[in-house]
């Protein structure tokens, strides 16, 4: 099939097999990824990934300039994909620019401006002083900062994909660094599906990457660096290798005589770095390199005897074979080091959180996984007893993609970072889109998208032939009768996309669907300020006791954790009274609940982390109510932590930054939940008996939430409720008694009801 645009057509590069030295085995396999193949070179991919990505998220208008300090292949990505889309694009750049470069920027319409004369740190910080200059003359510009944006290694989960889906699997990635983002998105990326995979960085002699003294008069082009990128995760990385100009540059010429590949000096380095991790290679290793780009802007250079002899490159000494070096050592020949094993990132971030008590332990537990927590919000005083867990708060704004991902890239280091979550259902795409774009442990955000829209999870399960109440989609009062007419009366009236049982109603005709309807599709905001859908679903009212299924995606599976037993008010609103851990169930009716929700995780796509699937157990069998790819609510993790030992708020945590989740029980009990409301409308006078309760044998937990004086009314979502009693015991009917015992000593007071 043709690409519809020349932006299309970047990426899909070939994977080829190198002929070695006679000398290996048969079975050490080293291939070549042609990223030279690209329309100008592998930066095309970060050209077009930022630019599109900063149009998605607002940070790029329609029209707008772009801009970028390059030298190299970036500069001509960003033109090839910032001029396709329309946009101005002016480029920074130093004298060392090649000739063949410049006339393909002129050629494809930019403006080129070069620098006079070094600064501080080199030629990298003049370019970056008139880009600056530029972002002061050019308003609402965007500079993709290929240094520091994480968009430059979120692009090469693209090229990990190729090289997986060409091989399957590889043990030993080599590639060169210059802004990181090559080397460190493709790792990360791989090691998803390769946690073993080896990682070897490739360097120039005088670049300051590794911790080697500047040479700012090195003549390798496009690795090596006067700055240490942001971008680079040297976490990632298991070896370095450094060349000098002679060593690169005999290498790329070899690499033209030896391979027919005629590439840039990128490539020759990385090609004499395979030799010797392949000479050293077990029997079976599959090693791949990155080819960045082409040698048509090395014929002056790399290519030429007379600029070899006017540079005195023979001079410069030689080695066959790199020399084995601590990390540190300064070295003047090909040279490599094994490096020492990272300090585990520590910085996680929280995304908001909720504001039932679990929001707050989340931070707590992330101290004693020896984590910094990191709290985003745009109002902390919503979050009582946070400032004293100790986390880090940052207050900003949390309503856009593009706000949160500008807050969290000026303040951590991506290598910091050990991964990103929420505790509250509302942020759980956004927190999907921000760790795929750093790079980090998480769910695809289309999956977190769909689950979010109940709307659009009903297609989904409904194409893949998971059990569901019968539906219709509303996005105006002009559907309903429609609505009606296919699902039937009575039937059930809820918001795509709200929580806590919000707005969900009972409706037993028509002229009471046609008002729920509008007033679901009025409602523009949600409790977080965040905007709605503005859509509606009409479900068929189905009879039947309501069970959760409590998941927990490792990436290879969904491990089902245990099914919970709840009671829901039978309408016309549906809130949850009351839940009890582990549901007594029939094994078939059990087998049947929990293959009913895997089914519908995979049909969402749901991959990893805590899941929480409601369903009615029918009389035509398990119909799914909704999927939430988040941990349950309701204290529902309290009571698994107290029936079997499993803390599921810390697994998440794990899972968050890559750990392995413990969903092995330590102890076979009980436990339930029992929560507090008032009869009908008022205002809250008091809650007597309350430490008569808390004796009871077996109450592990009873907390009032709601302050006498506040107004309270007959449940209409979880909001109304004003407190709960925890219980455990060794069996359910003993927990039971323990629930009846307590509510028996409770006695809510309302004035006015």
């Amino acid at each position: 099939m043709p690409y519809q645009s020349i932006v299309d057509a970047i990426g899909h590069t070939p994977l080829v097999r190198l002929v070695m030295d006679p000398g290996l085995p048969d079975s050490v396999e080293v291939y070549a990824k042609l990223e030279l193949q690209n329309l100008y070179g592998m930066k095309d991919r970060v050209a077009r990934h930022s630019i599109l990505e900063a149009r998605r998220t607002g940070e790029l208008a329609e029209g707008a300039p772009i801009i970028e300090s390059s030298s190299g292949t970036m500069a001509l990505g960003v033109a090839l994909v910032g001029a396709r889309l329309g946009h101005p694009v002016h480029i920074v750049t130093d004298p060392r620019i090649d000739p063949t470069t410049h006339a393909k920027l002129r050629a494809l319409g930019c403006r080129v401006h070069v620098v006079g004369a070094m600064t501080g740190a080199g030629w990298q910080s003049a370019r970056l002083e008139r880009l600056e200059e530029l972002i002061r003359e050019l308003p609402g510009a965007f500079w993709p900062r290929q240094y520091s944006n994480p968009d430059n290694p979120g692009a090469y989960r693209f090229l990990a994909d190729e090289i997986l889906a060409d091989l399957g699997s590889v043990d030993v990635l080599v590639g060169s660094v210059g802004s990181g983002g090559s080397l460190s998105g493709s790792a990360r990326a791989l090691r998803r599906s390769v946690p073993g995979l080896r990682v070897v960085a490739v360097d120039c002699v005088g670049s300051v990457v590794f911790g080697q003294p500047d040479n700012p008069g090195r003549l390798q082009g496009g690795l090596g660096n006067s700055l240490v990128p942001a971008n680079l995760d040297r976490g990632l990385v298991d070896e370095i290798h450094w060349l000098n100009d002679r060593e690169a540059f005999e290498a790329t010429r070899a690499l033209a005589r030896e391979q027919q590949i005629f590439a840039g000096n990128t490539s020759g380095s990385v090609y004499r770095v395979l030799h010797d991790v392949a000479r050293r290679a077990a029997p079976g290793t599959r090693i791949v390199g990155i080819f960045p780009d082409r040698g048509d802007r090395y014929a002056d250079n790399v290519y030429s005897d007379a600029y070899w002899a006017e540079r005195s490159l023979a001079a410069l000494p030689s080695a066959a074979e790199p020399a084995e070096v601590s990390p540190g050592t300064e070295v003047a020949t090909w040279s490599y080091a094994v490096q020492r094993p990272a300090a585990r990132p520590r910085t996680l971030l929280f995304v908001e959180a909720n504001t039932s008590g679990t929001g707050v332990l989340a931070l707590e537990l992330a101290r004693r996984l020896d984590l910094e927590p990191v709290l985003l919000t745009d109002a902390p005083e919503r979050y009582a007893g946070a400032p004293e867990t100790g986390c880090e708060i940052v207050r900003c704004d949390t309503s856009t993609e593009r706000a949160l991902r500008e807050a969290i890239s000026g303040r951590f280091p991506r290598d910091r970072i050990a991964g990103i979550t929420t505790t509250s259902d509302f942020y759980v795409p956004v927190v999907s889109r921000l760790a795929e774009w750093l790079g980090l442990p998480g769910n695809p955000p289309r999956a977190t998208a769909a689950a979010r829209n109940k709307a659009t999870a009903r297609g989904l399960l409904e194409a893949a032939g998971v059990g569901q109440p019968g539906y219709a989609v509303v996005r105006s009062a002009a559907e309903v009768a429609e609505a009606v007419d296919r699902v039937g009366l009575p039937c059930v009236v809820k918001p795509a996309d709200d929580s806590g049982s919000n707005d969900v109603l009972l409706c037993r005709s028509r002229a009471e669907v046609l008002a729920h309807v509008e007033r679901v599709l009025a409602v523009e905001v949600n409790v977080r300020g965040l905007p709605t859908a503005r859509t509606a679903l009409l479900e068929e009212y189905v009879e039947g006791p309501e069970y959760s299924v409590e998941m927990f995606g490792t990436g290879a599976a969904h491990v089902c954790v245990g099914i919970t037993a709840k009671t829901v008010s039978e309408g016309p609103h549906f809130v949850e009274r009351q839940h009890v851990f582990p549901a007594p169930l029939a094994e078939a009716d059990a087998t049947a609940l929990r293959a009913t929700a895997a089914a519908a995780l995979a049909a969402l796509g749901i991959e990893t982390g805590p899941t929480h699937t409601e369903v009615r157990l029918s009389a035509r069998g398990p119909l799914v109510v909704e999927v939430n790819p988040r941990l349950a609510g309701g204290m529902i993790p309290e009571l698994i932590r107290l029936a079997t030992g499993v803390e599921l708020l810390e697994q998440q945590l794990r899972a968050a930054c890559g750990l392995a989740p413990e969903l092995d029980a330590v102890r076979d009990a009980a436990a339930g939940i029992r929560f507090l409301a008032a009869d009908g409308d008022g205002v809250l006078a008091s809650v007597d008996g309350v430490e008569e309760a808390r004796r009871v044998p077996g109450v592990e937990q009873l907390r009032i939430t709601a302050p006498a004086g506040r107004a309270v009314r007959a449940p209409r979502n979880a909001y109304d409720r004003l407190g709960h009693v925890i219980a455990a015991g060794d069996e359910r009917e003993s927990v039971l008694k323990s629930l009846d015992e307590a509510g028996r000593l409770l006695a809510v007071r309302v004035a006015g009801s």
